[in-house]
């Protein structure tokens, strides 16, 4: 097929060539700032930067286009920096053209207390919790601060194994927003490209395709893919989609991929893709070469004085061998992510030119089925013996480790203990149910009255304090200041936590960074605050205020029994002296519940969580004060007690104890 051109001001499209064989084509796009040549893979700038590779060196690769976000970029640096530099452009001193995502994946995956409506998505800002409002007007107003060539729709994306009812509300409400933002953008010289959703039903691609074509964007993407479904359901979905976009438009898939999924999705019809994998793999000692994906993290490589790819010209492959990089891999050093990631994405750009090449010359056929090949190898020259560890070691720091749940959320292993902190129960949802509702904190805030103190034993991965700072965020009308006071010996927890985001969801916010930099934070309106007592918990709690609520979340009894001791008890109550104090925990152990009668608190039950069908609550004598006899342990946990084979803790006397509980005037009446 011939040359054959659509005049767009915005975006002049030209599809130069159309593989016979399959729906493979090449095309040429006309922007502002740059020709893009496709096939085309755009690299992720997400936050107007490469991860790991300098902009000049990106432009020398020939790069025609990068992708960066607009959620990103409108929570920092904002739009007032762009227009004041004139765009993103100048901003990062890149001179060729920019896709900016409108944000909808984002959205999506990251953030906090999300409410979508059809005004647009409402969230809290992970750089400094402030509430964000994101419309399809919002959208489009910061992809015009920002400047880029190419602007994105805001899109509802959703997980992409949905069911149909919710894929189909979801796609109504992205086409509503798709005439929204045609609207929003006026009289700009920007290309806008129209979102088309329906996970993996046809039907749906198909309904969601002709409402999208039928406005007049500039070009069209297939979204909501590479978001939970399998590979063959992915090229299945595309192979049926790609032919419902108009031929004389540029086809972009978003979020895809792999080298190989980049081929196939070209087979299949599509131009345009952008994907985190290259820089993202190269920081975990994976590369993409000739011969196959390499996982450098291995031994395997520690003698090989092979370049890392013969046939690439690369900086990286013209100076070093695959031992010093494996070396590199293995010692941790910062250096080889930057010299993986030019490598990966000189790799990436030669396979798109390669590819683009084969379609014009029509030889796509032997091309692709040659690349299928190569593509899917792994490691052939050295059979796999093992798994990589570069992932267990990032997720390893001092005594603990990260504990991955198919749930999708993490827990904090002490390794040498073997304990898992909230082994069974999402942590997150285990801290409201527990810690937060329990209590009823965000009633409690919104009534007139002194600062409401809380105490915070066991900080851990900060989920209890994070949660309810989170909740309380969501409360409009605080009416007192609420103080939250986290006692730990060991940060390597809550450190190791920040490393994996995706894994502790409640990280994703100011608060935990600015407490481990200076050992405090406190929201803008100064009426929520949190403060660190970095040490031993008996040493510290003297410099807090005295508290009206305890969370007691440190380790078991079998890891920290210095504080499940009468002694603590006894420490803890006289600091809330004269104070109607209420005590949290999640254990309901007999042992426990007897110590804290030995020490003087008032004990009852508490809400279950997960596989517990009770957790345990302790008063001060003053906010027993006001219980009613039924919130207390009484004549049958006694009885149960008397008989039990763990009545007192270890290592304490158990006449001492046996008669303090006995004793103890919430059981007078038993």
């Amino acid at each position: 097929m011939g040359a054959a051109s659509t005049q767009n001001p915005r975006l002049r499209f030209t599809l130069e060539a159309q593989d016979a064989w399959s729906g493979a084509r090449a095309t040429r796009l006309e922007t502002a700032h740059q020709v893009i040549e496709t096939p085309i893979f755009m690299p992720v700038a997400t936050h107007a930067a490469l991860r790991g590779v300098d902009m000049a060196v990106t432009a020398e690769m020939g790069y025609q286009v990068l992708l960066a976000n607009t959620y990103h970029l409108l929570l920092r640096p904002g739009p007032k920096v762009f227009e004041q530099f004139g765009g993103i452009h100048n901003f990062m001193k890149w001179p060729n053209a920019v896709l900016t995502d409108s944000g909808g994946f984002q959205i999506f995956s990251l953030s906090r207390q999300l409410q979508m409506t059809e005004e647009g998505a409402r969230f809290r800002s992970y750089v400094d919790g402030s509430e964000v409002v994101l419309t399809p007007e919002v959208s489009i107003a910061t992809q015009r601060s920002i400047g880029s060539d190419i602007m994105m729709v805001l899109d509802q994306c959703i997980d992409s194994t949905s069911d149909e009812a919710t894929t189909r509300k979801a796609l109504e409400l992205t086409t509503r927003w798709a005439k929204r933002s045609l609207a929003a953008r006026g009289d700009s010289s920007q290309a806008l490209f129209g979102i088309v959703q329906g996970a993996c039903f046809p039907n749906l691609r198909r309904e969601s395709a002709a409402q999208i074509t039928s406005l007049p964007f500039d070009g069209f993407a297939l979204g909501g893919l590479a978001v939970g479904e399998t590979k063959s359901q992915r090229e299945d979905t595309v192979e049926m989609a790609a032919p419902l976009l108009p031929h004389d438009r540029p086809r972009y898939l978003m979020g895809v991929g792999t080298p190989i999924d980049l081929l196939e999705a070209v087979k299949r019809g599509m131009d345009m893709f952008d994907c985190i994998i290259p820089t993202s793999y190269a920081h975990q000692g994976v590369c993409f070469t000739s011969g196959g994906k390499l996982d450098l993290g291995r031994g395997a490589f520690k003698h090989s004085e092979e370049p890392l790819d013969a046939r690439c010209s690369c900086s990286t492959c013209a100076r070093f061998s695959r031992a010093y990089l494996s070396h590199l891999v293995r010692a941790g050093e910062f250096i080889v992510g930057q010299l993986l990631s030019v490598h990966n994405l000189a790799f990436y750009r030669s396979l798109m030119r390669e590819m683009r090449q084969s379609i014009i010359d029509g030889s796509f056929k032997e091309f692709y089925l040659t690349q299928r090949e190569r593509l899917t190898a792994r490691d052939e020259e050295f059979p796999e013996v093992q798994p990589r560890r570069t992932r267990k070691n990032k997720d390893l720091l001092g005594d603990y480790e990260i504990v991955a749940n198919p749930a999708g959320y993490g827990s904090i292993k002490q390794i040498s203990s073997g304990e898992v902190m909230h082994s069974v129960v999402n942590p997150g949802d285990e801290a409201m149910s527990l810690y937060i509702r329990q209590p009823g904190i965000p009633e409690l805030a919104t009534q007139e009255g002194p600062p409401l103190v809380i105490w915070d034993v066991g900080l851990g991965a900060a989920t209890n304090a994070m949660t309810c700072i989170q909740e309380l965020e969501g409360v409009g009308q605080r009416r007192r200041t609420v103080s939250i006071h986290s006692f730990e010996r060991d940060l390597d927890p809550l450190k190791l936590a920040l490393k994996r985001p995706s894994l502790f969801k409640h990280l994703r916010h100011a608060a935990p960074h600015r407490l481990l930099e200076s050992g405090s934070w406190v929201d803008a309106a100064g009426t929520l605050c949190w403060n660190l007592y970095h040490g031993d918990f008996h040493k510290r709690l003297s410099d807090a205020l005295a508290p009206d609520l305890i969370w007691y979340d440190p380790f078991s009894f079998k890891v920290d029994s210095a504080l499940w001791s009468i002694e603590a008890f006894e420490l803890l109550l006289r600091s809330c002296v004269d104070r109607s104090t209420r005590l949290y925990t999640y254990t309901a152990s007999t042992a426990v519940r007897a110590a804290m009668l030995a020490a003087g608190w008032y004990v009852g039950a508490g809400v279950g969580t997960g596989p517990k069908k009770e957790t345990t609550v302790a008063y001060s004598p003053q906010a027993a004060s006001s219980l009613r006899a039924q919130e207390l342990l009484g004549a049958s946990w006694l009885s149960r007690w008397r008989s039990s084979d763990a009545r007192v803790p270890f290592g304490s006397s158990e006449e001492s104890v046996c008669a303090r509980v006995e004793e103890h005037p919430q059981f007078r009446a038993s």
